[in-house]
């Protein structure tokens, strides 16, 4: 299976950013961050952060894991994830 590589997803945050689209430019970067890793670490991150799935501590463990396997971006939503939970 091919995959996207980290440095296209980079070029096409500077396109969307280029086109007036910050949000989207951000979201290309972190999908860069997570393209350099393994894909049952994407679902890992993809499942706690499902709305009631981590608890605090869980996240802010996870956002530590992301920052030291150089996902800083990803690792700072998470962060906000864990700072902002979902109101029920």
């Amino acid at each position: 299976m091919n995959r996207i590589s980290p440095q296209t997803l980079r070029h096409q945050a500077e396109v969307a950013l280029t086109h007036g689209n910050p949000q989207l430019a951000a979201n290309f970067r972190r999908a860069a961050e997570l393209a350099t890793l393994s894909d049952e670490d994407v679902l890992r991150v993809y499942e706690a952060l499902r709305p009631g799935r981590s608890k605090y501590d869980e996240l802010s463990d996870l956002a530590d894991w992301l920052e030291a396997n150089g996902c800083p971006l990803t690792a700072a939503l998470v962060r906000e994830a864990r700072d902002h939970p979902p109101t029920r």
